[in-house]
């Protein structure tokens, strides 16, 4: 009963490992990719960074092209494809993940809150009625990426719920910061191009419910469904979560068909046997492996699917790309940001707001009895992760772009959200060594 039970939680927990390990090594080239950003932006070649990234590209017909600066392609781009595997993540979480369980949910779901509400009050109040106002939700998200990087170079001293903990906290974080692109961040609506989105969308629930579970042909309306959320003057990047929520999570054949056919195959591939052990020489072999990825196919749900596919595109390609593309500031900037209220409030507000939102908010859901710590895990622990969560860097680029895009305070938010993000990486990590 114990070895089966061992086998249930391995089995459970075994998303959580492998996002830790992608999202922690990911962390690290991300690091990489900012320095190189920085460093070539303050380099005797930093025109030619600026200029690299204003480049325009043209995509599809001669006659109407979509014309997009490399930068611009990036972020609206190629960063709905990392909101597309947010959604994954999220909605694997909400239905058999650590979001399943309204009492397992509740500690990640009110730091997160926490985590968001808080920053958002302290940049407000160090700008409102000011030119920076509109970029209060700059503190609001955490960078997962750079997160689990930090735990990973504390090694296995931590507990797994610990990181179980951080990565579903940033997720709902993420899916907070959507809904506000959406709602505060979008410019005029056209509402042609939105009717032809909500299509595409309808389409797209319709198969889902017809049980279509190749991937190509929501992919292909996908890639509509961004053409139309661009021209609707909503962020495109939003499609990707539209995309995400109707991708299906049920698979072709359940898990006792799986091993019926799984046990026929294998008896197929012993008698294929030749005697000298190689598959190649081997035709009946080479068919059983054929049919048993055949079947591993028809028995994992198009969700699954899709986001192992993605997490390392994103971790390894996307997300540095955009650090590569986003994170050239000029130094001269940091000290200009010194007398900025944009820039203080975007660095009050991540490392003040995001440690005492996720800390409090959290400890309110532990002692109304709606919450509970994972094993291993103490307080002391929830705050320094509650510092890690005043990493902005990914999101918070992002937003601060959205917010403050062909604006000179564009450059003093991103020299706060490094700044803020470095000290509190690094308190982070000292709080939890020490823990």
């Amino acid at each position: 009963m114990s070895a089966r039970r061992d086998g249930l939680l391995a089995r459970m927990l075994g998303p959580f490992e492998e996002f830790a390990r992608t999202g922690a090594l990911g962390g690290i080239v991300l690091l990489v990719c900012t320095v190189a950003a920085l460093g070539w932006a303050n380099s005797p070649w930093s025109d030619g960074y600026f200029a690299l990234w204003r480049t325009q590209i043209d995509v599809g017909p001669a006659s109407h092209p979509l014309r997009l600066s490399l930068r611009d392609w990036i972020n609206d781009g190629l960063m709905a494809v990392f909101f597309l595997l947010v959604g994954l993540e999220m909605k694997r979480e909400v239905l058999v993940g650590e979001l399943a369980s309204p009492r397992q949910a509740m500690l990640p779901i009110a730091a997160a809150v926490g985590g968001m509400v808080l920053p958002a009050v302290v940049y407000i109040a160090l700008n409102a009625g000011g030119e920076g106002a509109r970029g209060w939700g700059i503190p609001m998200a955490t960078d997962i990426a750079f997160a689990l990087g930090v735990l990973a170079l504390l090694g296995p001293r931590l507990p797994l719920g610990l990181k179980v903990f951080l990565v579903a906290l940033a997720i709902v974080d993420d899916l907070g910061s959507v809904l506000v692109i959406a709602g505060f961040y979008t410019s005029a609506i056209h509402a042609l191009a939105l009717a032809v989105a909500g299509a595409v969308v309808a389409l797209l629930v319709v198969l889902n419910r017809a049980r279509v579970h190749a991937l190509a042909p929501y992919l292909g309306l996908g890639l509509a469904l961004w053409v139309a959320v661009h021209e609707s003057g909503v962020h495109p990047t939003v499609a990707g979560i539209l995309l995400a929520f109707v991708i299906p999570t049920r698979s072709r054949i359940d898990a006792d068909q799986f091993s019926a056919r799984v046990g026929h195959v294998m008896a197929d591939f012993r008698r294929g046997e030749t005697g000298d052990r190689l598959v190649l020489t081997s035709g009946a072999q080479q068919e059983a492996l054929h049919e048993l990825a055949v079947e591993a196919t028809a028995v994992t749900p198009p969700l699954l699917r899709l986001e192992h596919a993605l997490h390392r595109p994103v971790s390894f390609a996307i997300m540095p790309l955009f650090a590569l593309a986003n994170a050239g500031v000029r130094l001269a900037t940091f000290g200009d940001a010194l007398s900025s209220r944009v820039a203080w409030g975007v660095a009050v507000g991540l490392l003040l707001g995001k440690t005492a939102g996720i800390t409090l908010f959290a400890w309110i859901a532990v002692r109304a009895g709606i919450a509970a710590l994972p094993a291993g895990v103490g307080w002391r622990m929830v705050y320094g992760s509650s510092w890690l969560g005043a990493i902005g860097f990914t999101m918070a680029l992002f937003v601060a772009g959205l917010a403050f895009a062909g604006s000179p305070m564009l450059e003093t938010a991103k020299a706060g959200i490094l700044a803020a993000s470095a000290v509190g990486g690094l308190t982070g990590y000292v709080v939890l060594r020490r823990g």
